[in-house]
């Protein structure tokens, strides 16, 4: 119980800072003042460092559905619709939840692991004798890499899934290309695409707060830096299943269904 009230307070502690930080940002007193360089050095490493698995992630996932949701709808004589209901999956849910969850497994671990030691070392305090807010060289580039990268990475994860799907449905179920393509709405994919990158940008904005405001308040030695990038981790999956939820209801709720312009 004891070890419970501990963590709790730590918790709310970490989010209390997230929500100082997020002041800090709605005022816009950061603009100005953002490194570019460390800007650009963050953006090609989180790039080409996550690109990869984004891609390869979106693949296995894109196939696993195709056998499943195709399988059943042979079963039905309706291969007809697989087009419009695998792509409508993917760019409502699954490319921009799965995304989100790769870079806060990759990425957000990472800035969290990286800032944690940086403060138990003592080096956010060598920043501050130099008066170079850590807030402004440490947190805010993290944040417009990952608002800006996470909307491209789920541009690619939702392209990749779709043609591996395109290819998979012409080899498995023998349906033409053209067919899987028709079946689509061009209205109602801009739509869900749309929606879809705004998930993103908002997943991203979570992902980088929350994973350098816990890297922040880490206070001990290497045992906290493992506990704090491990809680992150969780409260950023957390944030982004229940966010996922409401914006989903938001957004979908009320939308038109893909069978009814079939």
């Amino acid at each position: 119980m004891f070890c419970l009230h501990i963590n709790l307070y730590y918790w709310f502690r970490r989010f209390w800072l997230s929500l100082f930080i997020l002041k800090r940002i709605i005022l816009f007193r950061t603009i100005h003042k953002v490194n570019i360089l460390y800007l650009l050095n963050q953006f090609s490493y989180i790039f080409f460092d996550s690109l990869s698995v984004v891609i390869l992630t979106a693949c296995f996932i894109s196939m696993v559905f195709t056998f499943q949701v195709g399988k059943e709808l042979v079963s039905l004589n309706t291969t007809h619709m697989l087009g419009a209901i695998l792509t409508t999956t993917f760019i409502r849910e699954l490319c921009p939840v799965l995304t989100a969850v790769i870079v806060t497994a990759k990425v957000g671990s990472a800035f969290t692991a990286e800032i944690a030691s940086m403060q138990v070392t003592e080096q956010i305090n060598i920043l501050l004798i130099l008066k170079i807010d850590p807030i402004y060289y440490l947190v805010i580039p993290r944040l417009y890499v990952c608002v800006l990268l996470l909307p491209l990475f789920n541009i690619f994860s939702i392209i990749t899934s779709i043609c591996i799907s395109i290819f998979l449905s012409s080899v498995l179920y023998k349906l033409a290309p053209s067919l899987f393509i028709y079946s689509l709405n061009g209205t109602t994919l801009s739509i869900n695409l749309i929606y879809s990158l705004i998930k993103t940008l908002i997943f991203g904005f979570v992902i980088a707060l929350i994973s350098c405001s816990w890297g922040l308040s880490t206070k001990g030695g290497a045992r906290n830096v493992g506990l704090s990038t491990t809680s992150s981790v969780v409260t950023i999956l957390l944030f982004i299943f229940s966010l996922d939820c409401f914006l989903s209801y938001i957004m979908f709720y009320h939308s038109e269904s893909i069978f009814s312009i079939m």
